[in-house]
């Protein structure tokens, strides 16, 4: 797994998290943007995936 796809996993998850607190203790606005920050963390994780599974696709067909 690329370097780039963990740190925005991990950012992911303690978005999550970060949402969840948020929302638990009445501040819906703050939770709202951590949920935000949840989409677009996940939104880079996926697409640092596929790109190195593009890498890698290509690195084998050129061999």
């Amino acid at each position: 797994m690329p370097r780039l796809a963990l740190y925005a996993f991990a950012v992911c998850v303690l978005a999550v998290a970060a949402a969840v607190i948020s929302f638990v203790q009445g501040s819906w606005l703050l939770g709202v943007v951590w949920v935000l920050l949840v989409g677009l963390s996940s939104n880079m994780a996926w697409y640092y995936l596929r790109r190195q599974r593009a890498v890698n696709a290509q690195g084998a067909q050129g061999a």
